[in-house]
């Protein structure tokens, strides 16, 4: 069967669901697709085509727009037609922002040149409307239905695939859209931005194109390799970056093309440790790192055919950074009180610093960035916001966390983090010391959000402070959890283990018993401490817990294993461990401040009063050693009142002698 038959059966279809009642079950909408399997990302050859007119053209005659779109609309099309209008609108917009449109009619049936001649001038397209006879346009751009819309930058890489918007598709129309996705893309290309959505399948009739007939272009640095190293590498390797050689050139790949082939083969890089999806899923995660498939296969492919070079006007469009800010310039900075001496070899143990903020009044942090000054030797950067002089980091919130290629945070809009007037910000250094010795005073830039939010984001610790993890283990597993006492949404995760951690799992346990997986990192690396954000957030059900659960490598197997002879408990240093599962998630601004400090169960106390008499007695205490430290006015029974002192007494008495800790560790490494 001939694709023009196939399109018209299609076009029968739609216009049959169209007309369906409304209770017809077949619907679809757009929904996403693998944006690098489709694309998304690669440069595009220099098509040619001829308009209805007969004028002649190439994609190349628009390398002086900001963007060109390039519009499938078959005007025999059911679904096409009603997406003109909105076609024609957005052309007429933007348009004046420098953004060309062509409108391409994949379907070359009897009388369709016409057909589309008139759809042009009623719906007042302005740029060329093409006939694509002989399917060149059609297969090159990689097509896959009749309202597919494709968005090329001015070096022709491909950089949107998908629908108009979705206010129509097969069997449902809307009053109007619920998703602008043509608009988003565009106004974040002109804004410098990443694309929301950069691949989706749009509603229309499939083409049915022979994928072994679309152009195949020879793979060459510059119109193919360039594109996946600016996308996944740059970011670090680059020159002053923290990557320790620079990939921005053709010479740069080329020389270390060896070391390039070795871990991507291996999976060492690009640094992303999440469990892969089950086949057939989209990768659940905003920012997930991991180099698709396509990728990897093309750049091993280039490296084993000779490297070649290739037309350097085949190039992306370079990188251009107005600030050094990758968030934008912010609104606040603040650096470390002072320059911190990172000696040439060996070992530093954690440097905690303090900066105090000069806010009078409550601020919101739409964004986040730490920039190190001196990248090679800074292993990673944990800031949290502290009050009243509060120094357990497990307590505290968390505002901005540092590693190689995990920055900065931006959170969408009317979401942000609350910045208490006059708060202290507390920075965990943790450098590497790389050969040379250097000093750093590590900055933090903050942009604020100009209204208070809907939405407030706070970082929660789920952690086990008792750790106790035999020598010579080689698959010791510890566990913590925490109670959800409200319905509670979940933008993000960050997994926090030291030397020894192997392997850490997020997992969720309903009231009735149910058992989920919400991150899974089964090579868990202490080099990279990322975050791992949803692109959906997630909502927990009130009653239910979170569980992590860590493995650790204590065994002389861990080459990173300080010494496997001793028993390691939790602390601070890279030597001792921790267990920590951050947890970010999102509240409503105006839900009380109490409510949202913690996960933690609120009916603690009435579990432990087994009598229900309003009171606590010593044997009804878990631990009863701590009896007296709750019991103020020593009559023998502890009530709700004295409960919540004493907590806030015992969090005093845990901050003393943490600080203690520290005072003694300064000492000791004066010396040694």
């Amino acid at each position: 069967m001939n694709m023009g038959l196939r399109v018209i059966l299609c076009h029968l279809a739609i216009v049959s669901l169209l007309a369906a009642a409304p209770s017809t079950p077949v619907r679809q909408g757009p929904k996403p697709i693998d944006a690098a399997s489709h694309g998304v990302g690669r440069w595009v050859t220099d098509l040619s085509f001829k308009t209805i007119d007969g004028q002649k053209g190439k994609l190349s005659d628009f390398k002086n727009k900001k963007a060109l779109v390039v519009a499938f609309t078959g005007a025999s099309c059911p679904l096409s037609k009603r997406f003109a209008p909105t076609l024609a609108a957005i052309e007429e917009e933007y348009s004046k922002k420098g953004i060309a449109f062509v409108f391409v009619d994949p379907i070359a049936i009897e009388g369709a040149k016409e057909d589309l001649r008139k759809m042009a001038e009623e719906q007042g397209f302005k740029g060329p409307a093409i006939l694509d006879e002989d399917e060149s346009l059609t297969k090159g751009m990689g097509a896959g239905t009749t309202t597919d819309t494709f968005v090329l930058d001015a070096a022709r890489t491909l950089i949107y695939r998908g629908p108009v918007d979705d206010q129509y598709g097969i069997g449902y129309q809307l009053d109007s859209p619920r998703n602008h996705y043509l608009r988003e893309a565009l106004d974040a290309h002109l804004a410098g931005k990443p694309i929301p959505a950069e691949a989706l399948w749009a509603p229309g009739c499939e083409l049915d194109l022979d994928s072994k007939d679309s152009s195949k272009q020879e793979l060459t640095y510059h119109n193919r390799i360039s594109r996946i190293l600016q996308n996944h590498c740059v970011e670090c390797h680059r020159k002053d970056g923290v990557g320790p050689f620079a990939l921005e050139s053709y010479a740069d790949a080329k020389e270390n093309a060896g070391m390039i082939r070795k871990v991507i083969s291996e999976g060492i890089m690009p640094p992303w440790f999440a469990a892969a999806p089950p086949p057939g899923h989209s990768s659940p995660w905003a920012n997930d790192r991991s180099l698709p498939e396509e990728d990897k296969a093309d750049l091993i492919a280039w490296i084993r055919h000779g490297k070649p070079e290739g037309n350097p006007d085949d190039g992306p469009l370079p990188v251009v950074r107005e600030t050094e800010w990758t968030i934008g310039q912010p609104d606040a900075i603040f650096s470390l009180p002072r320059e911190v001496q990172v000696k040439a070899t060996g070992q530093m143990p954690y440097v905690y610093l303090r900066v105090k903020t000069d806010f009078k009044e409550d601020r919101w942090v739409e964004a986040v960035e730490v920039r190190p000054t001196a990248a090679q030797a800074v292993h990673h950067v944990l800031v949290f916001v502290t009050e009243q002089g509060s120094f357990n980091r497990s307590e505290n919130d968390s505002l901005a966390a540092y590693v190689p290629g995990n920055t900065f945070v931006e959170f969408p809009e009317g979401v942000a983090k609350k910045l208490p007037a006059g708060a202290t910000l507390l920075f965990q250094m943790h450098y590497t010391p790389s050969g040379k010795a250097t000093s750093d005073r590590t900055r933090i830039g903050l942009r604020f959000a100009e209204q208070t939010p809907k939405k407030v984001v706070r970082t929660l610790p789920v952690a086990n402070r008792r750790l106790r993890i035999p020598a010579n283990e080689s698959n010791h597993i510890e566990t913590a959890s925490r109670y959800v006492p409200t319905e509670t949404v979940v933008r993000a995760f960050m997994p926090h283990m030291h030397l020894r951690g192997k392997a850490f799992k997020y997992e969720l346990l309903t009231k009735n018993g149910e058992r989920e997986t919400l991150l899974e990192v089964p090579r868990y690396d202490f080099n990279w401490q990322l975050r791992y954000e949803l692109k959906q957030p997630r909502t927990l059900p009130a009653g239910s817990r979170i569980e992590v659960t860590g493995v650790f490598d204590n065994s002389s197997e861990n080459p990173a294993n300080p010494d496997p002879n001793r028993i390691v408990r939790w602390g601070d240093q890279s030597e001792q461990e921790m267990l920590i599962g951050y947890v970010e998630c999102e509240f409503e601004a105006n839900e009380p401040e109490g409510s949202r400090k913690r996960f933690g169960d609120p009916n603690l106390f009435a579990k432990l009063d087994k009598n229900k008499d309003g009171f606590l007695t010593k044997d009804e205490f878990t631990r009863p050693a701590l009896f007296t430290l709750f019991d103020s006015n020593k009559d023998g029974r502890v009530s709700r009142e004295e409960g919540t002192k004493g907590i806030a007494k015992l969090k005093k008495r845990e901050e003393d002698l943490r600080r203690g800790q520290e005072a003694l560790r300064g000492l000791l490494n004066q010396f040694r």
